[in-house]
């Protein structure tokens, strides 16, 4: 499988080093427009790849590296500074991807090539993307609400002491301030949440949950004021979709695709098998009464800064 990752920042880089990881390459092009930084983050991957999978990694300047690439990860753009919310970014990140995406479709092939977005705004880029490549939906894939979900499985483990693998809950719409949680689908190890909790003597109480869903919403913000940026986990988000992609794993995901027709298609997160071709099926949680006006709103708010574009 061939890999392309457009834009080696901070975020570009620690997608490569994690999709490196995955052994699943067997080459990566590493494009950004500063040649030297794709070449020394091409070097640097390449002698880190002595220590795993042996895997041709090269680095470009211009598109026509990007030929024969099964998978194209779109992580450039103006990254989220201390103080701005993804949404800040919108107009600057907007003519990065109108700038990409017709380079990129004029070097790959339109019938299997799939578009992983990183980008933020992401729900927003995702319907930019699709819309400027002519793609079916189903292979512009944003990496949505995967991080964000992540984050809700592991705050939510150590609230309840239990390993998160062992949780299955979802943060759906916006990646971004109107995400909801997904309360009334949650549970853990098959059992809905709050039978759970009155099984286990878990005590997880409305004021614990509003504590909860400002952690999980606010996560990124409290890194990028640490340590300037948030890429760890948005690379480990990239490397496991790509992972369920390459091996046609049918996992469900919390990705985020354009979804709908004319006036009402919108581009967020909801529970998405995914496989081979993409997205291969989209799932409707039972929602609270609450938790599905939510949702509209989040909805809304993605659609709202989509028509401002």
């Amino acid at each position: 499988m061939k890999i392309a990752i457009i834009g080696i920042g901070s975020v570009g880089a620690a997608v490569a080093t994690a999709v490196a990881g995955t052994g699943l390459a067997r080459e990566m092009v590493l494009m950004d427009r500063d040649g030297m930084r794709s070449r020394a983050a091409a070097e640097d991957l390449g002698h880190a790849a002595a220590f795993s999978y042996d895997i041709k990694i090269t680095a470009a300047n211009n598109y026509r590296a990007i030929r024969g690439s099964d998978i194209v990860v779109i992580a450039a753009g103006a990254n989220q500074r201390p103080g701005e919310t993804r949404t800040d970014l919108l107009h600057k990140n907007v003519a990065v991807i109108s700038d990409i995406i017709p380079r990129v479709m004029a070097n790959v092939d339109s019938k299997k090539v799939k578009i992983i977005m990183v980008t933020n705004p992401l729900d927003v880029m995702v319907m930019l993307a699709q819309k400027l490549s002519k793609l079916p939906a189903a292979r512009v894939i944003g990496t949505g609400t995967m991080l964000d979900s992540a984050r809700l499985r592991t705050i939510l483990a150590r609230q309840i002491s239990v390993s998160t693998r062992s949780v299955n809950a979802y943060v759906l719409g916006e990646h971004g301030d109107s995400s909801v949680i997904a309360w009334n689908a949650a549970c853990i190890g098959g059992v809905a949440l709050d039978e759970f909790c009155r099984q286990t003597k878990n005590t997880l109480a409305a004021t614990t949950r509003q504590t909860i869903e400002y952690r999980v919403r606010n996560a990124a913000y409290e890194i990028i004021r640490g340590r300037g940026a948030t890429w760890d986990g948005i690379g480990a988000a990239v490397a496991d979709l790509v992972r369920c992609i390459a091996n046609d794993e049918r996992r469900i995901l919390t990705v985020s695709m354009t979804d709908g027709t004319g006036r009402n298609a919108v581009a967020m997160s909801m529970p998405r098998v995914v496989g081979e071709m993409g997205v291969m099926a989209s799932l409707r949680p039972k929602l609270s009464v609450a938790e599905a006006a939510a949702l509209r709103r989040s909805a809304a708010t993605i659609r709202k800064n989509y028509d401002a574009i």
